[in-house]
């Protein structure tokens, strides 16, 4: 008798444990929260403004010149584009802001969809929304709310808008970075390749 009751008490754990463990990982379950965590958003933005480098440095027209040759160009370019990466992201952001502001009915639509993306994050907190007895996630919400924004987005001109901006951002910036003289920085972890590049020079 006493075997039998510990072969019970074993079964009905082993069933306890897989009903638990069944509750606990459901098959096609996809986690709520994809927010971006915010320290890593501000430890971002802290370090592109530490790098930020004077106006006065960025826009020196002295330091302007054509490259002598191609081999020059190519050092250059990528050698510009890392120094001076928190300015390009500067320009890029302020080339976006002037889109907005030049334009209002798309500053209407973002509004809209963020007001709608804020609404459905607050009815969530508070319950639950559910269709034909499925529940919907956050991210489908989202995700939806993205959808139906599309043609608003596309009627208010932002496909013009984007293509503008990353054009202009890339003219802007491969410009810069081609004719600005990198060498004419003083860059402390460059010494000694400025050293060669100036004898060469000379």
């Amino acid at each position: 008798m006493l075997t039998d009751t510990k072969i019970d008490v074993e079964l009905l754990g082993e069933i306890d444990e897989q009903k638990t463990s069944e509750q606990s990982s459901p098959g096609m379950s996809i986690p709520v929260p994809l927010n971006i965590s915010q320290p890593v958003v501000k430890e971002w933005f802290t370090k592109k403004r530490a790098n930020l480098r004077p106006l006065g440095t960025f826009f020196n027209t002295a330091n302007f010149q054509v490259p002598p040759s191609a081999g020059r160009l190519t050092k250059r370019l990528p050698k510009n584009i890392e120094y001076f990466q928190s300015n390009y992201v500067l320009v890029f952001l302020v080339l976006v802001l002037y889109c907005l502001i030049s334009s209002p009915l798309l500053l209407i639509v973002i509004a809209a969809a963020g007001g709608a993306s804020y609404f459905a994050s607050t009815k969530n907190s508070q319950r639950k929304l559910a269709i034909a007895g499925h529940e919907v996630s956050l991210a489908q919400q989202y995700g939806l709310i993205a959808v139906c924004s599309i043609p608003f987005f596309l009627w208010a001109g932002a496909g013009g808008i984007v293509f503008w901006v990353l054009g202009a951002s890339m003219f802007f910036i491969t410009g810069h970075a081609a004719f600005y003289n990198y060498d004419a920085l003083d860059v402390p972890e460059d010494q000694e390749p400025l050293v060669g590049a100036i004898v060469e020079e000379v």
